[in-house]
């Protein structure tokens, strides 16, 4: 006789407006381009910072940084489709990413928007993020709140937002950015799923030989996958940025130029 040990357990209603959400954008027509980006010298940059002043540089921010700088340079990267004839093509980058906040004892990642990322520098973008990990998780207790609708009027909001670029802009950001590295060690790429027309994900960073100036040495690279909506973004604009936003990074664009002055909460 076969004994069956398991456990029921609820199924979190904050988990609800993600699978609202990927059901509506699993009808968008996404391409992915997954790239190596050589991290070594703003990495250093980082820890040697740390070092000396005991401030820990937030990576991501520094990624975001350089994201709302190439994209700043080609608007149409952040361009959303209205009917069959327009396209609405916004000045701000306004950037989501998830911010891992505590609640209830337990780590939940919860959404922020970063508004008017290409207006502001690494430094700001850095200190408003470690606000906003301390900050009360306001966008939790909504996404609490929007799990116990029923699930037809979940997808109708996501279906409502996806066909308005302006509401769109004013809920979810126009610009996706989710880091899956942060949360294991070595090499690897995330495929996800979005309805944004750009979403860049960050993978994980492991040591790999590189050539520089003619050599063989060891470097740190990041695992990036950058992925575009294939109906408003073509292969050699995306082509283009893709190398725009690597240059950037690898050069620690806004990073490596730029004078600190540590922040008593930002260790």
């Amino acid at each position: 006789m076969i004994k069956n040990n398991y456990e029921v357990v609820s199924f979190p209603k904050s988990r609800q407006p993600i699978v609202d959400y990927l059901a509506i954008a699993h009808s968008k027509h996404i391409v992915h381009a997954l790239i190596d980006v050589d991290v070594t010298s703003p990495r250093r940059f980082i820890q040697e910072h740390k070092a000396k002043t005991g401030e820990s540089l937030s990576f991501t921010a520094f990624i975001i940084s350089c994201l709302a700088q190439a994209i700043d340079e080609n608007k149409h990267l952040h361009a959303y489709r209205v009917g069959r004839n327009r396209l609405i093509v916004f000045d701000e980058v306004d950037i989501s990413t998830p911010i891992e906040r505590e609640v209830n004892g337990q780590r939940i990642g919860t959404p922020y928007l970063i508004r008017s990322a290409n207006k502001k520098s690494f430094p700001q973008i850095h200190r408003e993020i470690r606000t906003a990990q301390v900050e009360e998780a306001g966008a939790y207790k909504r996404m609490d709140w929007y799990g116990r609708l029923p699930n037809f009027i979940g997808r109708l909001f996501w279906r409502i937002l996806g066909q308005n670029p302006h509401l769109r802009k004013r809920y979810s950001g126009t610009v996706g950015v989710t880091a899956v590295g942060m949360f294991g060690t070595g090499a690897g790429w995330g495929i996800p799923t979005t309805d944004y027309t750009l979403l860049v994900t960050l993978g994980g960073i492991a040591e790999k030989p590189g050539v520089v100036e003619g050599q063989i040495v060891i470097r740190e690279y990041l695992s990036l996958t950058v992925s575009v909506d294939h109906d408003i973004i073509d292969g050699a604009p995306a082509a283009r940025f893709v190398q725009r936003l690597k240059e950037l990074v690898e050069n620690g664009a806004g990073l490596i130029d730029q004078e600190f002055v540590s922040a008593p909460n930002a260790a």
